[in-house]
C-alpha cells in the first residue's frame, strides 16, 4: 500500500507534521529551556528542567505574578516533579504522570535528575514571559488646580494644608457619586477613569462647581480611548493626551474629545466647539469641546 508524508503545509483535512527537532521557537530560562510547537491555535511544549530549578526561583521576577498562572496539562516524561498549589497543599509526580495543574501554583523538581516533560495544555508558548496586561476601553478624567502654586505661597502651609484637604474630599465624593475609580493622585490633582463617558463629563462639571465655592478653580480633561490596565494604575498614550487636553483647559472649564463627545451623545449635555488643537507630543490635531450642562440638567 502507498503511504505518503504528511503534509507541513496545513492545508484543510490535510495531516500536519511538526517535529520538536524543528521547533517553531526555543526559550532559555534558568537551568532549563523549552521548544514550542504550533498546531492550528494550539502551542505544545516539550521542557528540559535541570536539578534544582523552581519556578519561583528562577521564573517569578520575570513572569511578574506571585504564582504561575497558566493551567497545564503535562506528561512527565523522566524525572520527579512538584507543585504546590496557592492554598500551600503540595502534589508529587514521577516519570509517565499525566498531571493537569490548574493556575496558581509554584512548581520544582525533585531530587538529582532532570525532568522531560511535554505540555498539551495548547498554552505553553506563554511560559516564561512577563504577564500580558490586559487593555480596555475607558474614559479618563484629568484634573488639577489653578495656580496652586501661587494659592500655596499666598495661603502658607497650614492653610493650604487645610484647604488641599477639602478639595480632595470633595473630588472624592464626586468620584463616588458618578461611579469613577481613583487611579492616582498628583498633588493638586486627579486621575480617574469611569465606564460611562457622560459620567466622567458630569463628575468633571460637578467638581468645577464644588472647588469654586472652595474659593478655588480646577481645569479639567476628559477623554476616551484604549488602556493597559495595571492593579494601580493605568498606561497608554490616551493618558497622554487626557493630560494635554486637561492642560488646555481654562480655569472652570471642561474639555473633552471628539470621541467622548460622541459617546456622551444624549446625555443633555451642551459642547462647544473649540476647533482642532495641537497638543504636545501628538501629530495629528485633537478636536476639543468645552462643555456645560444642557438646559433641564440639574446638578442635584
Amino acid at each position: 500500500m502507498l503511504s505518503r508524508a504528511p503534509r507541513e503545509d496545513g492545508s484543510r483535512g490535510r495531516p500536519v507534521r511538526k517535529s520538536f527537532d524543528r521547533p517553531d521557537e526555543v526559550r532559555r530560562f534558568p537551568r532549563g529551556i523549552g521548544a514550542f510547537v504550533e498546531i492550528g491555535s494550539l502551542a505544545i511544549g516539550r521542557a528540559v528542567l535541570q536539578p534544582g530549578w523552581r519556578w519561583s526561583t528562577d521564573l517569578k521576577d520575570a513572569v511578574g505574578t506571585e504564582l504561575c498562572e497558566l493551567h497545564h496539562l503535562h506528561v512527565l516524561l523522566a524525572g520527579r516533579m512538584a507543585f504546590q498549589t496557592a492554598n500551600g497543599e503540595v502534589y508529587e509526580f514521577a516519570q509517565n504522570d499525566v498531571m493537569d495543574i490548574p493556575p496558581g501554583h509554584d512548581a520544582w523538581v525533585i531530587g538529582d535528575e532532570p525532568v522531560a516533560l511535554l505540555d498539551i495544555s495548547g498554552n505553553i508558548s506563554d511560559f516564561g514571559l512577563p504577564t500580558s496586561r490586559a487593555r480596555a476601553v475607558a474614559t479618563l478624567l484629568m484634573t488639577d488646580i489653578v495656580d496652586s502654586t501661587r494659592t500655596a505661597s499666598q495661603l502658607g502651609d497650614a492653610a493650604w494644608k487645610q484647604l488641599l484637604a477639602e478639595h480632595n474630599r470633595v473630588m472624592r465624593r464626586q468620584l463616588e457619586r458618578f461611579h469613577g475609580r481613583e487611579i492616582d493622585t498628583t498633588g493638586d490633582g486627579f486621575l480617574a477613569t469611569f465606564d460611562s463617558a457622560a459620567a466622567a463629563l458630569l463628575c468633571a462639571l460637578a467638581t468645577a462647581d464644588a472647588t469654586r465655592e472652595l474659593g478655588i478653580e480646577i481645569r479639567a480633561g476628559v477623554h476616551t480611548g484604549e488602556v493597559e490596565i495595571l492593579p494601580d494604575d493605568v498606561r497608554g498614550i490616551a493618558v497622554h493626551a487626557t493630560a494635554r487636553i486637561m492642560a488646555a483647559a481654562q480655569p472652570s472649564e471642561v474639555l473633552a474629545s471628539a470621541v467622548t463627545r460622541a459617546l456622551a451623545e444624549g446625555a443633555g449635555l451642551r459642547f462647544e466647539d473649540r476647533g482642532a488643537s495641537t497638543l504636545k507630543g501628538f501629530e495629528t490635531p485633537i478636536q476639543l469641546f468645552a462643555v456645560a450642562r444642557g438646559a433641564g440638567v440639574r446638578q442635584s
